[in-house]
């Protein structure tokens, strides 16, 4: 099957390595927290200027609502026809703006350090210089491309999904460079949903030691649901819950009259996840004269390894093993842009970023030696029409 793919695609060894370097440094020396939108937009703005000249298309979403706005980028030249290979990325991080000062970007052997640059400026960087430079050489693909910088992904996309939704259901397939995780070569073909909750008890303060009962302890009724929720962890095999925060209560000598949690649920897949969303919301007070609120919901429905998923990602392989590079499979219970791509049935690849460690953490790296690879494997895809046929039939 390998001996069909086309010759002319580039393998690893032939790729820049430092080039490509240089420019996820710059990208991750322009810090963009996620609650910063108008250092979204600088680094947005740079982006589209290194485009300056190409017929790439662009088109930017405004930021709103406090979060960072978006960029579309599409290129169609004459001879390509269907529907686009569409690459999606977010710009923004966790790290707040001066991280850099205190951990500036540094190499260390295979390692190279820096905010952000594992989570995700690595691969969005990736997929946006690989679309420059096939289109500064003026090639040809099989289909349009469209690459997609998100700018509010860190928040969960809540500005961004309509636009992300609209785009994945007119592309062919769905490519996310979001960071490799495991060996080098693997690659994401299912991902968990993501829901939130909190709970807030509202109880009756009294004085602890004159007339403790005639209280109703918010914190006390607050445990109980802890027990309870965090006992799922045992009876839910598709599902995980994690009781993250705890406030309430004022003194050690008041009967609490408020206490609240926050609760991250992850579910494989969507019946599991509803089934669970509800149950989460029907929660009712335990002790007497206590009222109880419970908020929240779904924020990415999960992305299940489907048939459409798997014919893509044996199509990856196929390429792969064409280009001498090595690949494999994995799920992660963490999530990405690409949950609501593959909600909405298309074929999703993710975890097409570079390999490393140190997400949302103070050793956040990625491994030099898997950039020409990543890069290598992203331009195949894109370039060659075997390899997409073979993807999406």
């Amino acid at each position: 099957m390998s001996e069909t793919f086309e010759q002319a695609l580039p393998r690893a060894e032939e790729i820049d390595t430092e080039a490509f370097l240089a420019g996820i440094v710059r990208w991750v020396e322009m810090e963009t927290p996620s609650d910063r939108p108008d250092l979204i937009d600088l680094l947005l703005e740079h982006v589209e200027q290194s485009f300056s000249g190409l017929p790439v298309e662009m088109r930017r979403v405004t930021s709103r609502d406090g979060c960072g706005g978006q960029l579309v980028m599409e290129y169609a030249p004459e001879g390509c026809e269907g529907k686009p290979a569409l690459l999606m990325g977010h710009v923004d991080t966790v790290w707040d703006a001066g991280t850099l000062a205190e951990r500036p970007v540094k190499r260390e052997g295979d390692r190279l350090h820096g905010p952000g640059i594992f989570d995700m400026k690595a691969g969005s960087y990736l997929a946006t210089e690989t679309l420059r430079r096939i289109a500064e050489k003026g090639l040809v693909p099989p289909r349009p491309i469209q690459v997609y910088l998100n700018g509010d992904e860190e928040l969960g996309s809540p500005t961004s999904r309509e636009t992300i939704e609209k785009l994945a259901a007119g592309a062919a397939f769905v490519l996310v460079p979001e960071p490799a995780f495991e060996a080098p070569g693997t690659v994401i073909t299912a991902r968990k949903g993501w829901a939130r909750f909190s709970l807030i008890a509202h109880g009756v303060s009294s004085h602890a030691g004159g007339n403790r009962t005639d209280g109703r302890s918010a914190i006390h009724e607050i445990a109980r649901h802890i027990m309870d929720i965090e006992a799922m962890n045992e009876t839910e095999e598709k599902a995980t819950f994690n009781v993250g925060t705890v406030t309430g209560g004022t003194r050690a000598n008041v009967v609490p009259d408020f206490a609240r949690i926050e609760v991250d649920m992850r579910a494989e897949d969507i019946a599991t996840a509803e089934r669970l969303v509800a149950r989460m919301l029907a929660r009712r007070p335990v002790g007497e004269d206590i009222r109880l609120d419970v908020e929240g919901g779904m924020n990415r429905p999960p992305f299940v390894r489907s048939a459409e998923v798997a014919r893509l990602y044996e199509a990856t392989r196929a390429l792969a093993e064409h280009l001498g590079l090595p690949m494999d499979e994995t799920s992660r219970g963490g999530v990405s842009d690409g949950n609501f791509a593959a909600a909405i049935g298309r074929p999703v690849l993710d975890g097409l970023g570079c390999n490393g460690a140190g997400a949302h953490a103070i050793h956040e790296h990625i491994l030099v030696s898997t950039v020409a690879p990543r890069a290598a494997l992203i331009h195949a895809m894109l370039m060659s029409r075997h390899f997409q046929d073979l993807a999406i039939g």
